[in-house]
This record gives C-alpha cells, structure tokens and sequence, in this order.
C-alpha cells in the first residue's frame, strides 16, 4: 500500500510524515504480534520499543523482531509500568482477566491504549478503564475489528441511508465452527469461565457491538438469553475411547470430528504451522506437535474437560422504539466464524454472508427488486485477520493519536462499554431465567 492510500484511510499526510508514534507490547502472543506487524509495514508511522510478555519465547521473537534493547524487554508488564514513561502508548493483549490492571497502571502514567476485547471481564473492572483513561486523557482504543471491516460500514451506510426505512429487527449469527470451538472453547484458554470469561463475552462481544453499530445509537431497554453446554460434556463420551487422542483407538479416534490428530497433526503434516497449530507449541513440528498432544491439554479428549462455556446461546434484545434483535451464538457449524445477518426494515431488507468476498443484498419492497453490493476488504501483509480489519483498527488507533482525531477511532470506550454492559446483562438474564431491564445509563436491574 503506498502512501496516498494511506492517506486515504485517514490523517493527513504532512502530520504522519513528521511522527513517528512509539509503542510498548504488554502480551507478545498472537494478538500482539499481529498489531505489532503494523510497525513493520508502516516504520514512518510506528515504531515498538518496548515488550512485556511472561514468556521467554515469545518475548525474545518480539524482541529480535523489531530490534528491542535488552533493558526494554520485560517478563512482568508491572516493571515496564513503573519505569518512567517509555512510549507513546501501549498495545495490550494480554489474557482476558489480565486486562484491567495494565490497562489502568498505564493510564495513569498517560499512554494512549489499545486494548484487546474484551476490555475486562466484568462490569466494575470495564468502567475502572474507561473512567480512568477519561480522568487522565488519554486515547482508548478496543479492538472490536470487525467494525472496521467494509461489510459492517456498507450495512450502517446503507441504514442510516434510509434505504429500507427504519429498522425493525437484527438478526445476526456467528457460526463459531465445530474444530474452532473445541479447540479454543473446550481445550483452550476460554473453555472455563473461572479461569478467563464465559464464551459469550470471548466470543461475541465483537458482535454486541455490531448490533450496537447497526442500532445507530438506540438504546437497548430489555435483554434475555438462553444456553446451553451440549455435547462437550462426559455423557456423550464414546464408550471405549481414552482421555487422550493419541491414546485412543483408531475405530472411535477417525470418526471423531474433534479429534486432536485431525486438527493439529494432520495440519502440521501438510506443512501448515499457522493458527491453530503455532498455540500448542512454539515451534511446530511433527515430533513437537505429538509430544503436545501427549501431555498438554490440546491432546485431551472434549468429552473428558473441565470445560463449562456455553456451546450454543441466544440472545433477544429489544431497543427503544420497539425494534429487536437476536444473536445465535453457535459451536456445531461447518463455517469458522463467518458471520450471517438479516436486516429488517419497513421499507426493504438487507442481508450478508461475511465471507472473503461478502455481498450484501437489498431487497426493495417498492420496487421489488434486489442490488448486490461487494464489499471486499483491503488486505495487509501479516495482517488479514478478521478479513482485513485487524489492519484498520491499528491504522485507525495510530492516525487518531498521529492527527489528534478521536474520530478516527470507530470502537472507542463509550461504545464499547455499552456493547460490554449488555454481555453482562445477557449472562445475568440467562443464569436468572428471566428478563432483565437496563436503564440509560447501561445499569440493570
């Protein structure tokens, strides 16, 4: 990407010209190397000089990534805290629980923030980061990427065009994928609340905060939610199987979807160490995959966990005025994480499929007819993810601290707060059987 399209996505070219903005990693795991490539494609507009991440490994890639003095590097972000200012800000994507602390250290000490979602992992420690950074005036930035992505701003320009009248009802789905959930949500790092967040704050804050988007700034009045554990639980182990899959005889093992073999060492015998393959060991090989399937606990079986997130929830809002909206959070699905969403409007309707390549689709009820509209991301080197958006959020964060433009920033802390507040409001609904009501201000009772 040259220059002028730079340009183009935000800021003007005499200011990112003259600054360089300066950053320290707090959490060098996937996350944060994906945001740090942003330094390497554009070196005029970022420059990371600083890393904490407990790790070695991880910490030492980082390091030799971006060419970090050695007195720069730190194995507890809390050293790098107390130092005295070493950056311009801070790109934090450590654990979800390891959020609020840093986070609030380095407001304090008035870097500017960009924050992994989700912000923290309840109410009091989301609106601790958000006061705080207001109180001392800085940028905070969460990463809700797939608002940055063109099908998410196609849809919003297309509603607030008035195209299908007003809105009506959002129904909005994210097919989590069968492999994908088992892996992240049943073996991984969310597959127990106590020890990071439930799947629905993990999984779908991104999507509160698409229909928050999409809502246009009406306030949601009423929530409730429905959920369920399925399948990945000990009832539904196969009878004769073992605890691991390497363990496991080939008869139950081959038919099994969510066999460790065919996620991960099958991945790593046709050569691909990316994601997911590159969580379970540092350095992906046929002998280290095996030996992590043999001891570590993405060779467990799923039905044989201490896994306790939800597999599949619902989720029914409704938003002042009468409008609705449903999100479907789904585990058993063949697509990984490829949203589907309906828009109804009392003059037409709009629906995607947010594929590689999405489309979306108006249906006009005056004139019966449907226009398509691409909505092809533009793709970053290193940083693809979440089609093109993981590139757009730091783009946008860098250009609003570089121009000294909040606007810049689609996912800023009143917006994502609110998205948060109905996480919690939605899990407090389902775990109550029962409505919950929220007042203006994000309170519920």
């Amino acid at each position: 990407m040259n220059r002028p399209e730079i340009a183009s996505l935000g800021g003007k070219m005499s200011k990112e010209e003259e600054s360089v903005l300066t950053a320290i990693v707090i959490g060098a795991g996937m996350r944060g190397s994906v945001y740090a490539q942003y330094a390497h494609s554009f070196p005029s507009r970022l420059k990371i000089v600083g890393v904490a991440e407990p790790r070695k490994f991880y910490r030492r890639k980082l390091q030799n990534c971006f060419d970090i003095p050695e007195q720069n590097c730190f194995s507890d972000w809390s050293d790098a805290s107390k130092r005295d200012k070493m950056s311009d800000c801070v790109i934090i994507t450590t654990p979800d629980r390891l959020h609020k602390d840093p986070a609030v250290a380095f407001a304090k000490k008035g870097y500017h923030i960009l924050l992994e979602k989700p912000m923290a992992v309840n109410e009091e420690d989301c609106r601790e980061i958000v006061e705080t950074c207001k109180e001392n005036g800085v940028t905070l930035a969460i990463c809700h990427v797939l608002r940055y992505t063109p099908w998410a701003q196609k849809l919003r320009e297309l509603i607030d065009s008035g195209v299908i009248g007003e809105v009506v009802n959002i129904n909005h789905t994210e097919p989590v994928g069968f492999w994908h959930f088992a892996h992240s949500y049943v073996r991984g790092n969310w597959h127990n609340q106590a020890k990071s967040s439930n799947s629905l704050l993990a999984k779908c804050c991104h999507d509160f905060d698409l229909i928050n988007y999409w809502m246009a700034g009406r306030h949601c009045t009423n929530i409730s939610s429905f959920g369920h554990l399925s399948h990945f639980n000990k009832k539904d182990k196969p009878p004769g199987s073992a605890s691991r899959c390497m363990d496991c005889p080939s008869s139950i093992e081959s038919k099994c979807p969510y066999s460790a073999k065919r996620i991960y060492l099958d991945e790593v015998k046709q050569f691909n160490t990316g994601w997911p393959v590159c969580v379970i060991t540092e350095e992906p090989t046929i002998e280290s995959v095996t030996t992590a399937l043999k001891t570590g606990p993405y060779g467990v079986c799923v039905y044989d966990n201490d896994n306790d997130v939800m597999s599949n929830q619902v989720v029914n809002m409704q938003f002042e005025g009468g409008a609705t909206a449903t999100l479907t959070m789904m585990a058993f699905t063949q697509s990984v994480c490829t949203r589907e969403v309906k828009i109804y409007g009392t003059k037409g309707q709009l629906s995607c499929v947010a594929t590689g390549s999405p489309i979306i689709k108006h249906s006009n009820f005056v004139t019966e007819k449907t226009h398509e509209y691409r909505a092809d991301a533009i793709m970053q080197k290193g940083m693809s993810g979440h089609g093109g958006a993981d590139f757009h959020c730091i783009h946008s964060f860098v250009s609003s601290i570089i121009n000294e433009n909040p606007a810049d920033i689609l996912t800023g802390p009143d917006e994502s707060l609110t998205g948060h507040l109905l996480v919690f409001a939605a899990e407090k609904a389902r775990k109550e059987n029962r409505v919950v009501t929220l007042q203006s201000d994000g309170t519920y009772n």
